[in-house]
């Protein structure tokens, strides 16, 4: 069973977790210095909590448990409970088995959707940065703030269109595709993708071939 430790966890980036996931990590474990005891004015430490609701999200809406990503803070003294958690984490991937395969997901699968995922990293940052800000810097405010139904609602509907496009783009990369061809292999409403196709031809990322009525990458 692998398992990443990071320290330092106000320079944990979003894409760090979804690489270290990419590269076939069955879990990821942030440890960082205690909230508002950070030894910066910039408290990085929320940052990282902000990032672990974020990645927890994508997980599960690409059908991964979100479970295989936990952060948890404490001080440089508390060693004892570093070994504990870490443990205690590393016990729960042992339950849950190598990346996708509790899930039902084939490797090649869960690599697919990762690499989508991880595509939106940049847009993501921007999203968070402007729409997914907690009112106030307090492990309870971001609890309260992260797992309302308004912000997953929000998240959710913000990724889906996102990753599906990302998840299409990806597939043309490996040859042109009709609507439906695309459709069947995501198991999305051909009207869906037909729209996603209008929206990604408009900003000059696909176009479309008459003849053989098919999307390729512009």
């Amino acid at each position: 069973m692998r398992l990443i430790r990071v320290m330092c966890s106000g320079r944990v980036d979003l894409e760090f977790l979804l690489r270290a996931f990419l590269k076939g990590q069955d879990g990821v474990y942030i440890g960082g210095c205690k909230l508002d005891e950070c030894n910066y004015v910039t408290h990085g430490n929320y940052d990282a909590l902000a990032n672990t609701y974020l990645c927890k999200r994508i997980l599960a809406h690409i059908g991964l448990n979100p479970d295989r990503m936990r952060t948890d803070f404490m001080s440089g003294a508390d060693g004892n409970l570093l070994a504990e958690y870490t443990d205690e984490f590393s016990s729960q991937l042992q339950e849950m088995g190598p990346l996708g395969s509790s899930e039902g997901l084939a490797p090649n699968e869960v690599r697919f959707k990762l690499t989508a995922a991880k595509k939106l990293v940049p847009y993501l940052r921007l999203v968070e940065r402007q729409r997914l800000r907690a009112p106030e810097k307090t492990k309870q405010a971001y609890k309260a703030y992260y797992e309302s139904d308004e912000v997953r609602a929000l998240f959710d509907g913000i990724l889906s269109e996102k990753l599906a496009v990302s998840q299409i783009l990806l597939l043309l990369g490996e040859k042109p595709l009709s609507t439906s061809d695309i459709s069947e292999r995501l198991g999305l409403n051909p009207s869906d993708v037909s729209r996603y196709m209008i929206t990604s031809s408009r900003h000059g990322m696909v176009r479309y071939d008459t003849r053989s009525q098919c999307y390729a990458l512009a």
